[in-house]
């Protein structure tokens, strides 16, 4: 069965393992950079800023550890309050163009959905460095569930997938703790 994004949309649960092999990435997409920004009307915050050693090579081996695909945030509980949230993606690409790249984002607690996102690009030329700027308006929490959330570390999960003209090409996974202090 061929992944769609009908079918990741349909998801109820973050998947178990992912849904397609490093090497299914044949539009060289490489992401180098990354930042988590709080947003307010007047300002914003860096939560989290990552990006690639320089020269650091992209790697579409299927014998790469599945781990290398999952990040962990611990934000805290403060997380949670911020009505808008954005990020700012950096990515270059190889030799083909990529036509309608999608991302779909969905978020769970424990196997609750909490949101579901859908961002797309119609177009990206090849051979280039480009930005994908997202904004995230926060989902209102069920105080049961927000609780919830803060009290089980790392039980708040999503998963990324990554579609080029609707053929998924990337899946990447994150794992969240909104608890006090270090874990």
């Amino acid at each position: 069965m061929a992944v769609t994004p009908e079918y990741v949309n349909m998801l109820a649960a973050p998947t178990e393992g992912f849904l397609c092999p490093f090497s299914a990435n044949v539009y060289k997409i490489d992401f180098t950079a990354f930042k988590i920004r709080a947003l307010d009307e007047t300002q914003e915050y860096t939560l989290f800023e990552v990006r690639k050693e320089p020269g650091e090579q992209l790697v579409l081996s299927d014998d790469v550890d599945d781990a290398e695909r999952t990040i962990r945030y611990h934000f805290g509980p403060s997380f949670l309050e911020w009505p808008t949230i954005g990020t700012t993606l950096e990515f270059t690409n190889g030799e083909y163009p990529l036509h309608n790249f999608r991302m779909i984002e969905r978020h769970y607690f424990r196997d609750i959905l909490i949101r579901s996102y859908d961002f797309s690009m119609p177009f990206v030329i090849p051979n280039t460095t480009n930005t994908w700027e997202v904004i995230y308006s926060m989902p209102e929490l069920d105080p049961a569930v927000r609780e919830g959330i803060i009290n089980c570390p790392w039980e708040t999960r999503s998963d990324s997938f990554y579609f080029v003209n609707d053929q998924l090409v990337m899946h990447n996974k994150a794992e969240y703790n909104y608890s006090e202090g270090e874990s």
